[in-house]
């Protein structure tokens, strides 16, 4: 199918190639390949970047916190129509559609969920047709660096952002990555939104707005998972919807960190964690044994202690009592409900 132009690619297109012409005016910023990026498509960049809705039925786990019906970005990253994004936007949906750069309007099928680096794929169907974009290697992104953040949909638009931080993030969400994209300034359509350097490759998908995009400061921006960490399993996602390797265990448990300890905010219904006891108000200081030094250690202590199913030995305090509290672990993906039409 022809994609048709519309008035806002060329101007979204003019936007980015202006974006990218004031990058390249800085001379300490100016890359080693500049005549590439001089010569980068900006329509393709701005078409490739894609809008995306999902229904989620209402008593679907995910549903509690992240509604039944969301919107988000998504990054053509091949041929065949396959798109990056966020997973949260459509995990456990029942609908999926894809709103290409012309308005058009194509239904997807969901391809994988991974709960570890919080990728969604998709593939768009019914005759959809659009540039793609590759994929950055390793350390493509370095602090102070600008970069160009695209969103598609109604929200569709590109920004100018500095990496302003390079680090791990712990979310409340039993979730972890080892070094994660900080960004400045916020922009509001950052879910499953486009990081674009100036040889116009993917280099993060947008996951959060946070409150401190520079650590110790109270400076706004969004957070980016690196496509660096797709690549190791996409061939496991394309072929079985999932990474192949044994699942770490989750509990289903919401916590905030309070001076080195764990305050669980909310258990997810039906989890490990309801079945053991756990309850909100508990505080958890220590796991398999060990005392842990914030969410980060937590987790990796947590996920050290072997495999989903495995039995995870809490202490928790309530009030002035330290009580133990096995908890039976599962494997996350299999309390979601990723094919609700079945």
């Amino acid at each position: 199918m022809r994609v048709v132009s519309t008035p806002v690619v060329p101007r979204l297109a003019a936007t980015v190639l202006f974006l990218i012409g004031l990058q390249l005016a800085v001379p300490d910023v100016l890359p080693a390949n500049a005549a590439e990026s001089a010569q980068l498509d900006p329509e393709r960049v701005v078409r490739s970047v894609v809008g995306i809705t999902a229904t989620v039925p209402a008593d679907s786990q995910s549903a509690r916190t992240l509604g039944t019906d969301r919107e988000g970005s998504g990054v053509v990253i091949d041929g065949s129509g396959l798109i990056l994004t966020i997973g949260y936007t459509v995990m456990e949906a029942s609908q999926i559609q894809v709103i290409a750069a012309d308005g058009r309007s194509y239904p997807a099928s969901m391809v994988a969920y991974d709960p570890v680096s919080g990728f969604g794929l998709l593939r768009a169907e019914m005759g959809f047709s659009a540039p793609w974009l590759r994929l950055a290697g390793p350390g493509a992104a370095k602090e102070g660096e600008t970069l160009l953040a695209l969103s598609g949909g109604g929200n569709r638009g590109a920004t100018a952002v500095k990496v302003v931080g390079k680090r791990e993030f712990a979310g409340y969400w039993e979730y972890l990555l080892d070094e994660a994209l900080f960004t400045f300034p916020p922009i509001r359509a950052f879910n499953g939104a486009a990081l674009v350097n100036r040889e116009g490759r993917l280099v993060g998908i947008g996951s959060l707005l946070v409150a401190e995009a520079v650590e110790g400061r109270s400076l706004p921006g969004n957070m980016f998972v690196p496509v660096s960490a797709l690549e190791p399993i996409l061939a496991d996602l394309l072929a079985y919807g999932r990474r192949q390797e044994p699942a770490r265990p989750w509990l289903g448990v919401t916590l905030r960190e309070e001076m080195g300890r764990l305050l669980v905010e909310k258990v997810s219904p039906r989890s490990p964690a309801e079945s053991a006891g756990l309850r909100p108000g508990d505080w958890i200081v220590g796991v398999g044994g060990q005392r842990f030094n914030g969410l980060a250690d937590f987790y990796r202590k947590l996920w050290g202690l072997g495999p989903a199913g495995i039995v995870v030995p809490l202490e928790v305090m309530r009030g002035s009592t330290l009580t133990p509290v096995p908890v039976t672990s599962a494997d996350r993906v299999r309390f979601l409900r990723l094919n609700p039409t079945l």
